[in-house]
């Protein structure tokens, strides 16, 4: 399987396992929903959790995406970059997230001062995952 294959199946998915690396080495794993967006796989999180800890101190992660029904999944090797925490309603990451959020949800928010707003009280940034190799199987 190639990475053109893998994005474009997960591009049909919203949810998977993002595994990071724990100070000891040991894997910590994280629900998360994401989009994937020219290239890069992207997912909305908050400063606080010990994903974004992790994945500060070592860029390295997986990204498992399944569908059990099918017998399906990638599991894609890859490296992370973090945007900046959102502060202001009106700065590049509380964009960035607007832009996410569309691609998740596949719409638009009810109110979006109050998402903007959210985002910074949240303390959200951007995790834009770069796939490096994948491994899995498409049936």
């Amino acid at each position: 399987m190639n990475l053109s294959e893998a994005l474009a199946w997960a591009t049909g998915r919203r949810t998977a396992t993002l595994i990071t690396l724990r100070r000891d080495g040991r894997a910590q794993s994280s629900d998360i929903a994401y989009a994937v967006m020219e290239g890069t796989i992207n997912i909305s999180l908050t400063d606080s959790r010990a994903k974004t800890v992790n994945m500060r101190r070592d860029n390295r992660v997986v990204l498992h995406i399944s569908e059990p029904s099918a017998w399906s999944y990638v599991s894609i090797d890859a490296t992370v970059d973090l945007s900046p925490v959102c502060t202001a309603p009106d700065d590049a990451t509380a964009d960035e997230l607007v832009a996410v959020y569309k691609a998740v949800t596949g719409g638009d928010h009810s109110d979006w001062a109050e998402f903007r707003r959210a985002m910074v009280n949240e303390g959200r940034l951007v995790a834009r995952v770069t796939p490096v190799s994948v491994t899995g199987q498409i049936n």
